[in-house]
């Protein structure tokens, strides 16, 4: 209607910042991560949203994302994120494209929140007050006093009671080195907190299935991506032969992938990352699809990005806590959440939207673009 708000504009900035340490998984190292802020515009009120990309998912944003949301009324954000997919059709929508799209709904998300005065989780309908984390980092790279600083610091400072490890270090070369890390991490956080790990793709189906045995009796309650969640066969052979729950699907950025790896029996919880499948509209999806199928899901990394809508479903397990992600959302925001205790509650304080706002001062060291 046009007595409704339009999108007038739409902005981007890339900001890259150092890891406090060199990190790696069990397929990839790095040692610096990118964050892409898109802010929308609709008259004097802002919204933001992001994803952890390369600095050319702007260039899509601009090129190709911008032109086809603004004019469009600021609180019909399924319709803008459904034309943000179709003009990406010829560049490919898994992806940057995906991610791109998904950091513009995200900022339209936040934009009609702000207008309408709400926090995000109000106007999206709680389902829970209270949000489960889980702290996740454990690099490879780590030796073990690093290790068992950063394990303690989630358990016994922070109170969270289940956290995540890193495994299948050099792409599952270093299988004994992957055990005995497992094994200190469960005497530095004792019997009581659940234990995860994530081999990011990196071992064959037969050693997946061998690790495993040997990570129960470790009280390991969580096994991410055994195997490339590409190979949804293997994955759901595996799921049929390990005690614990076998989980993927951070690399999903579109619906049928979900639908795809659901289909297949392949997760016990299925994982999806709002700043890459296409933001919070496809995410709501992909948590019904999961709710459809009598599963949970888990939210992937980014977790200010997804605690609102997160509160938002019914089948939701915990968000991951990730270590990059959350140095960089404090240095970066204002109005960031705590998990003291192993939960996050968003809205609480009555801010609108994300309950985010970007410090200036404290991000332009780190622009890039």
């Amino acid at each position: 209607m046009s007595d409704q708000p339009a999108v007038d504009a739409v902005d981007t900035a890339v900001y890259t910042v150092p890891t406090d340490a060199p990190e790696a998984d069990g397929t990839l190292a790095w040692d610096r991560t990118t964050l892409v802020l898109v802010t929308v515009h609709a008259g004097t009120t802002t919204g933001l949203g992001y994803t952890y990309a390369p600095a050319a998912t702007a260039h899509i944003v601009r090129e190709l994302l911008a032109g086809t949301v603004t004019g469009l009324t600021a609180h019909d954000v399924p319709r803008a994120n459904e034309r943000m997919c179709r003009a990406v059709r010829n560049a490919g929508l898994p992806g940057v494209a995906a991610q791109a799209i998904a950091a513009v709904d995200i900022a339209l998300w936040d934009l009609k929140a702000r207008l309408l005065g709400l926090p995000l989780v109000r106007l999206l309908g709680a389902a829970r007050d209270d949000v489960p984390v889980y702290g996740s980092g454990g690099f490879t790279t780590y030796d073990t006093a690093r290790q068992e600083r950063q394990l303690r610091d989630w358990t016994e400072e922070q109170g969270i009671p289940r956290v995540k490890i890193k495994i299948g270090e050099s792409w599952g070369t270093r299988e004994d080195r992957d055990l005995q890390r497992v094994a200190r991490a469960r005497t530095a956080i004792g019997d009581t907190a659940e234990l995860y790990v994530d081999a990011n793709g990196a071992y064959t189906g037969g050693q997946a299935v061998r690790v495993a045995g040997r990570l129960t009796d470790q009280g390991v309650t969580w096994f991410e991506e055994p195997v490339s969640s590409d190979h949804l066969t293997t994955l759901a052979d595996i799921r049929g032969r390990v005690p614990m729950d076998v989980t993927a699907g951070e690399y999903g950025y579109t619906l049928p992938y979900f639908a795809h790896m659901l289909a297949a029996g392949a997760v016990d919880c299925l994982q999806a990352d709002v700043t890459r499948c296409g933001g919070i509209t496809v995410w709501l999806r992909a948590a019904a699809l999961a709710h459809a199928h009598g599963l949970d899901v888990s939210g992937h990394c980014a977790p200010h990005a997804h605690a609102h809508v997160a509160a938002a479903v019914p089948n939701l397990r915990h968000l991951e806590w990730f270590h990059d992600h959350v140095r960089i959302e404090r240095l970066l925001f204002d109005g960031v959440l705590d998990p003291v205790g192993g939960t996050l509650t968003p809205g609480a304080d009555g801010a609108p939207g994300l309950g985010l706002t970007l410090v200036e001062e404290r991000a332009a060291p780190y622009r890039v673009e």
